[in-house]
């Protein structure tokens, strides 16, 4: 009777710097662009420099309200001057009179003559005739005077291609004038989940649910997350745990889309169908991280019709949060890159605060691990009770996770590595 033979060596799992940098490289940002208003370019990917045609501000203006003064006038404090204009926002008044001071407000362009401006609470009306004024304090030469082009000069890049616009970057570009913008084109992500477990909010009651159903929450937060990421998605629905069902739906899905992006089926069951269709319609390039929650990760292409032509393909664990986790710190760079951020600005995590931890882990674990943690009020971080990658409830709870080495124990007060979440949503 022949042995057994002996169980091959699986290969070591692929760290989450490692992933990161080999998923990063497979991506060639879209080329496609498109022009938007800028109030709609919040979170869009420019797609061009933006050089300023002009100086900001366009001219010396007052950032106080109160009175513009040449500077050898007012040698004293106590000094009398005489109110000879008075100039508001928007209106540009005319020379300042040697020994007289201008009536003067917030953002209104400073007067020739007049090289500082004196805050009105550092003045007093002289018997209550707005005609003059006591300068109480002596000025300096460019108090409370913006100069001309202090913000942006003209010729200077201001945003440069591959920003990722934010709320003021949008008012940087309205300040330039420029009521719209050319930004990269939104990615198209088809979006599906597998399981035959898995049921609609609202198709069925809780009290009619067969035993083993569940609602697919996951759906919901990746649609949402997509959609944060300037994603234009088309939601497939869910498929079910057939291989021709799978098949059909990567088909259909690689042709109009730049990624398909699913949930479940990608672990090594026999009713996990996305893997061997991924093989089967394309290439599987990835597959399993050394992190918990999300080692199921798994990236690829699947053919299009074209010749030569592939949809990237990233296939995320189905519980829910390895799902969250694997989409910010894999996903969420991989759309970057697409939408044409440099890779030099890409990072799996975006730096971490070391805080003092109010917790204990007496286990190591032998993967990286992200632990969901909370701020408290002594400046420490609160560890949720159940780190199990089904409790979606941590994700809520938690405003950040731990990046724990993979074989570190925590002991309480030790200082650990903190990511919030709002970082990782910005």
């Amino acid at each position: 009777m022949n042995a057994p033979k002996p169980a091959a060596a699986r290969a070591p799992l692929m760290s989450l710097a490692d992933a990161l940098h080999d998923l990063l490289g497979r991506v060639q940002p879209l080329s496609a662009t498109e022009t938007v208003a800028t109030f709609d370019a919040d979170r869009r990917v420019l797609a061009q420099d933006l050089t300023s045609a002009l100086q900001v501000p366009p001219h010396a203006n007052s950032s106080m309200d109160g009175y513009a003064v040449c500077v050898a006038d007012v040698t004293e404090a106590g000094k009398v001057l005489r109110v000879s204009q008075r100039i508001a926002a928007g209106h540009a008044g005319h020379a300042l009179e040697p020994g007289t001071c201008a009536r003067i407000f917030t953002g209104a362009p400073m007067p020739a003559g007049a090289d500082a401006v004196v805050m009105q609470e550092d003045t007093v009306e002289v018997g209550g005739d707005i005609h003059a004024v006591h300068i109480q304090a002596v000025p300096e030469v460019g108090q409370w005077v913006r100069r001309a082009g202090e913000d942006v000069t003209r010729g200077a890049v201001v945003l440069a291609q591959g920003e990722r616009l934010s709320p003021a970057s949008l008012g940087l570009a309205a300040s330039l004038g420029l009521s719209h913008l050319s930004v990269v084109a939104r990615p198209r992500v088809a979006l599906f989940s597998t399981g035959d477990e898995l049921v609609m909010p609202g198709d069925v009651p809780p009290e009619a649910m067969k035993p083993g159903a569940i609602y697919n929450s996951n759906r919901f937060f990746l649609r949402a997350l997509l959609h944060r990421m300037g994603c234009e998605v088309s939601d497939l629905g869910i498929v079910p745990d057939r291989r021709e069902a799978t098949l059909a739906a990567l088909k259909t899905a690689a042709d109009h889309h730049d990624l398909i992006l699913t949930s479940g089926g990608v672990s090594v069951g026999e009713e996990d169908h996305i893997k061997p269709s991924v093989q089967a319609l394309g290439s599987l390039d990835l597959w399993q991280i050394g992190m918990k929650p999300g080692k199921p990760f798994a990236y690829g292409t699947v053919r299009r019709d074209t010749p030569g032509a592939a949809c990237h393909f990233i296939g995320l664990p189905g519980n829910p949060v390895s799902s969250f986790v694997t989409f910010l710190l894999l996903v969420r760079p991989f759309l970057l890159k697409l939408q044409g951020v440099p890779a030099s600005r890409l990072r799996a995590l975006p730096p971490a605060i070391s805080l003092p931890a109010h917790f204990t882990v007496a286990r190591a674990d032998k993967r990286r691990e992200f632990l969901r943690v909370r701020r408290n009020a002594a400046g420490g971080l609160d560890l949720f009770p159940n780190q199990s990658s089904g409790v979606l409830t941590s994700a809520v709870w938690g405003d950040g996770l731990v990046d724990n080495p993979a074989g570190t124990t925590i002991a309480h007060g030790d200082l650990v590595s903190y990511i919030s979440f709002a970082d990782l949503l910005a």
